[in-house]
């Protein structure tokens, strides 16, 4: 078996972080990236989190960058949520990347049950009008100065009643993973 170079500095970058990823050929095999795509995200990943983790500080300053005309840090903590799928208060690499891989490369059908889970803040299987208000004002305050018209105060709200009505077809006041589903498709 011949190494190149590369491969043996790939190697030894892995042993020096102190969460190692699994073998990439694993994470290959589970997200829809290449070999080359999955090198290319962890190069990128450990020189923003040396450690091979991500704590929601972290997250939240990598985030605010991206937007930095308005307050990010509300919508990043719930993103974290989403991305942090066993919920240990980290985003390790095989986090990250099965989580972009959806988003990026997923279904229809996958990409809506990520975002689900995303509005889903607690977790119990249902998205509750509460909820989806949260991640509406965070989405709002994230956007900050950009939206135009400038926004009147109670948007977040009238955005949400519009949704959810449309949304919760029984009407029993939470919208379920296939409510939510049908009314995306739609």
């Amino acid at each position: 078996l011949s190494y190149s170079a590369d491969t043996v500095e790939d190697e030894m970058e892995m042993a020096t972080v102190r969460h190692r990823p699994e073998a990439l050929e694993l994470l290959e095999a589970q997200s829809k990236f290449t070999k080359k795509e999955l090198q290319i995200l962890y190069r990128g990943f450990k020189n923003e989190c040396p450690s091979g983790v991500v704590n929601e500080e972290t997250f939240k300053e990598i985030y605010s960058q991206f937007f930095p005309q308005g307050d990010s840090t509300t919508y990043a903590h719930f993103l974290f949520n989403a991305f942090d799928t066993d919920h240990n208060g980290s985003v390790s690499f095989e986090d990250f990347v099965m989580g972009l891989s959806t988003l990026l490369r997923g279904t229809v059908q996958e990409k809506l049950n990520w975002a689900f889970n995303l509005y889903d803040i607690n977790k119990d299987g249902y998205i509750t009008k509460e909820e989806m208000l949260d991640i509406m004002k965070a989405i709002y305050d994230m956007m900050g100065k950009c939206t135009y018209p400038v926004l009147k105060e109670d948007a977040p709200r009238q955005h949400v009643e519009t949704f959810f009505q449309k949304m919760d077809k029984n009407k029993d006041g939470v919208v379920t993973i296939d409510e939510f589903i049908e009314s995306c498709q739609k």
